[in-house]
């Protein structure tokens, strides 16, 4: 039995001295021994090389560019679950391959952090891949000559629906009875690239209900023969509402379908992360779903409309909203965009000097800028970040008017301010500095940057030659420390590549104009990798985790099939993506070579 009396076992008297002094040695050296043995544990594990463990997957043999602050290159980069473990040369990434682990041989290709698209609507984009794309199409022939192949395969579909023309483009004014020569007995609906121009056909405008006496909404055109009185079939700004709201509306499935294409495709491209604006209330339970079920492979930052929603109701919903879906690496929300203006090209946007073909004329806002203040400036407050859509250099000015009362009416918020300013067409030589003053990110599509000699002319009937030549200034604004973000702003066929060349080079793909449009605002490979890479992470508050190539950072990366460094700034777009990974798995993957060393 225990012994609990502290004298001698089978005896009343206590422990020698010798005996006691001898016990007390043997546990000095015990526990000397133990925490000898500790401290080595704790050195050897402190020296410990990332050799020892699993590496699941490394990349080697590239041109890998870390989009980090300093504009890092290195040779590889090795990845442990979803993190990456270590970027550095072709040898130290090379010492910690396993038996188990996955290798790609990028052949000296470019190797770049994941492409972040600043500005969508993703789900919206997945259905469109279902419909006819009009992306390219500069005349009226093409466009007919796409409706009637598309119509063959799908002819049990109640409508048809396309995206992408220009109306810049087309030398002959569209019209319903151009769409009826091949369609007739089928509504037809087709949206313009930026969204603010819909044509419809006789069929179409008969289920959105608009004939001679329909009125367009405030801020939007019906536009309307001059002898008959009749709609044209054209509908701009927020008339196009009128028939995106006659078209069947998509189900949960067609939505769930729609982010799965939507995916696939982003991962085509290179694509692990979009700034989406969601417009469907459910689309918030369809992203946080598929994140709980382990399907979202996109990470996603969603920002909410707040154009025409009453100031209490869009601060109610964004509270809701915030506490029912906080920060998480791939489903996080965001905050309100507010839109002021439309296209300069469409001449929808709001300009300090009046249009050059029309001189009573500096297009309208669609937002009163003493509204849109006391708006931001209660955000700001809550210390919500802001997104204004403004394209011409009124709008712009009344953007950053209104971010500058908010920073002169509120105390700046612990995380600091982000707002963004989305579209920038055109801003005035006074307004660039406030940008880096104000910590303003602005936020760019390159494809609005290509000198198409249709683009070119419609901005210099616009706003004549001078005002066009300081379109989309993006190498001002970087010059003037602003955070510039791209976005590719297309509802399918995401391209980050030939983004990146547009931005590099302000040319088209054939190089033309040779001395390209305003070449002085051309930025730097690097700079524009950033704006699909780095910046729009710093936008979203996830710099920490994404957008850079360095240890601890989440494993997102897209590999491509040569190196754009090294390739002249007019043949870039030859590259394409040879591999997308995304959180450490290997999600698309085309050319590159991958192995299981020995």
């Amino acid at each position: 039995m225990p012994n609990l009396t502290g004298r001698a076992p089978g005896g009343d008297e206590p422990p020698r001295p010798g005996h006691s002094m001898a016990a007390r040695l043997t546990t000095y050296v015990v526990v000397a021994i133990v925490a000898a043995t500790l401290i080595a544990g704790l050195i050897v594990g402190a020296q410990r090389d990332d050799n020892d463990g699993l590496v699941d997957l490394i990349v080697y043999n590239a041109k890998v560019y870390t989009a980090d602050s300093s504009g890092t290159m290195a040779e590889a980069v090795a990845v442990r679950g979803n993190q990456i473990l270590r970027v550095g040369s072709n040898r130290e990434i090379n010492r910690l391959k396993r038996p188990q682990t996955i290798a790609i041989d990028a052949g000296g290709a470019a190797v770049l952090p994941g492409f972040n698209d600043s500005s969508t609507h993703f789900i919206d984009g997945g259905l469109a891949l279902d419909e006819i794309d009009l992306t390219d199409a500069t005349t009226i022939e093409e466009i007919q000559g796409r409706i009637k192949t598309w119509t063959e395969p799908h002819p049990d579909r109640l409508w048809i629906v396309g995206r992408g023309w220009q109306p810049s483009s087309l030398a002959t004014s569209p019209s319903r009875q151009l769409l009826d020569e091949v369609a007739p007995n089928h509504p037809v609906c087709l949206f313009s690239a930026d969204g603010r121009t819909a044509w419809l056909n006789s069929k179409a405008l008969q289920r959105a209900g608009i004939g001679g006496r329909s009125q367009a909404p405030a801020d939007g055109t019906i536009v309307k023969e001059a002898r008959t009185g009749q709609p044209t079939g054209i509908l701009k700004g927020t008339a196009v509402s009128l028939a995106t709201k006659a078209l069947p509306r998509a189900t949960r499935d067609d939505r769930l379908r729609a982010l799965a294409a939507a995916t696939e495709d982003a991962h085509r491209h290179g694509v692990t992360s979009v700034h989406d604006t969601i417009d469907h209330a459910d689309d918030f339970l369809l992203y946080d779903a598929a994140r709980r079920a382990g399907d979202l492979a996109v990470r996603v930052y969603a920002s909410v409309s707040a154009d025409d929603v009453p100031e209490v109701e869009v601060l109610k919903e964004l509270e809701s909203l915030s506490n029912r879906y906080p920060d998480d690496p791939l489903f996080k929300m965001g905050g309100p965009r507010i839109s002021v203006d439309g296209a300069v090209e469409s001449q929808d946007a709001l300009l300090l000097q009046p249009y050059d073909n029309r001189p009573d004329y500096q297009g309208r806002e669609r937002i009163d800028a003493d509204v849109l203040n006391r708006l931001v400036r209660l955000l700001d407050a809550r210390h919500w970040q802001v997104t204004i859509a403004g394209n011409g250099d009124a709008a712009v000015r009344m953007a950053l008017n209104a971010f500058e009362h908010a920073v002169r009416s509120n105390s700046e918020p612990e995380r600091g301010r982000r707002h963004l300013l989305e579209g920038v067409g055109l801003v005035d030589a006074s307004d660039v500095p406030r940008f880096g003053r104000l910590g303003t990110i602005a936020t760019m599509r390159p494809g609005d940057m290509m000198p198409t000699s249709e683009r070119l002319e419609a901005w210099a009937k616009a706003v004549g030659p001078e005002r066009a030549s300081r379109a989309f200034p993006a190498a001002s604004l970087v010059s003037a420390r602003a955070q510039l973000a791209f976005t590719l702003s297309t509802p399918a066929g995401i391209d980050p590549l030939t983004a990146i060349q547009t931005a590099v080079t302000r040319a088209t793909p054939d190089g033309l104009p040779e001395d390209g449009w305003s070449a002085a605002e051309r930025v730097t490979l690097k700079r524009a990798i950033n704006a699909f890479t780095s910046v729009p992470a710093y936008a979203s508050f996830d710099e920490q985790r994404k957008g850079s190539l360095k240890k601890g950072m989440l494993a997102d990366l897209v590999v491509l099939s040569d190196d754009i460094f090294d390739l002249p700034a007019t043949d870039m777009e030859r590259a394409t993506v040879a591999a997308t990974i995304f959180d450490g798995k290997i999600v698309y993957q085309r050319t590159a070579k991958t192995t299981n060393p020995d």
